[in-house]
């Protein structure tokens, strides 16, 4: 696998795929705290979870355009306004699907599981029927254009930087709110005893609610940031979704850190073996690892003690 390339030449794709990982990593992990919020504070598995990123990706697209066309002045913000207009949009869709879907099914997985996946085929189809079914892509400012050359053979993408030190900050605004906030500690509390929560006040229905539309905004968030690095499609949150999945699972459902750590370990796995291997081969390799330290730890790499 190795063979016909120098040393140098090795370390050079190694630290070129693993800043590439570093760029899927952000993604992930802006994918798998939403999720991680959804399924597992709340157990619901939301198999529409993509299709909130892509509408934050469409308005994101729909915000670039906008700007270009009637304020052109303000282009170089532009982006900044996209991540809050795509949070605000996707987690009131959020909002909405958990007051008129979600929550007649709250400990029913199976129906749960089926009802969302056919709410994502109904805004796959919404979205093909609005946008079209080829590819967007979004116009970059020019401040994120090119990279800084770190050697004569490493170079790295400004759009990378930006994509990354989105995903810490947004990942240190979940931590602050989950751990840190009045919300935060309704959430947890609505999760381990419901009936007791509310018994002591908390409005478990509004918890519910708000919680669903903050983890489908932080979707709509990667959305955003999916634009810096790929095109936008219809269908284009699929392929994601079974990553997401097994980014939440293998950290642990509840746990911040194992989601971080989850989204690291298989992305920069994933990102080097796609250059040696086929991209289908690396996520076959990938998986079979996952699944394999699951048997093992089926409750994932990280996973909060609780008191029964």
């Amino acid at each position: 696998m190795f063979d016909g390339y120098s040393m140098s030449e090795l370390g050079a794709i190694f630290a070129m795929q693993g800043f590439a990982g570093l760029i899927l990593f952000s993604v992930f992990v802006l994918m798998a705290l939403g999720l991680a919020i959804i399924f597992g504070q709340m157990g619901v598995i939301n198999m529409a979870h993509g299709e909130f990123m892509i509408l934050g990706a469409y308005v994101t697209y729909l915000c670039s355009n906008l700007f270009s066309a009637y304020l052109p002045g303000l282009f170089a913000i532009s982006f900044f306004v996209s991540i809050v207009l795509a949070f605000i949009a996707a987690g009131a869709l959020g909002m909405l699907v958990e007051w008129g879907l979600i929550r007649h099914l709250y400990r029913r997985p199976l129906d749960t599981l089926l009802a969302t996946w056919g709410l994502s085929l109904i805004l796959q189809q919404l979205y093909r029927s609005v946008f079209g079914a080829r590819e967007v892509g979004v116009q970059l400012p020019d401040w994120m254009m090119g990279s800084l050359p770190l050697t004569d053979m490493i170079e790295v993408p400004i759009n990378g930087i930006v994509v990354m030190a989105l995903a810490m900050l947004i990942a240190g605004g979940v931590y602050l709110m989950m751990f840190r906030s009045t919300w935060g500690k309704q959430v947890r509390a609505v999760m381990q005893n419901r009936s007791m929560a509310g018994a002591v006040g908390i409005d478990t229905e509004r918890t519910d609610r708000l919680t669903f539309g903050i983890g489908c905004g932080v979707a709509g968030v990667a959305g955003a940031a999916f634009t810096m690095i790929g095109s936008t499609g219809p269908t284009a949150g699929q392929l994601y979704i079974v990553d997401t999945f097994l980014v939440v699972v293998f950290g642990g459902a509840a746990s911040l850190l194992g989601t971080i750590a989850s989204a690291l370990s298989i992305s920069q796995a994933q990102s080097v073996m796609e250059f040696f291997l086929s991209g289908s081969m690396a996520k076959v390799l990938t998986l079979l690892t996952v699944v394999g330290i699951l048997m093992l730890r089926p409750q994932g790499l990280f996973a909060l003690k609780i008191r029964r």
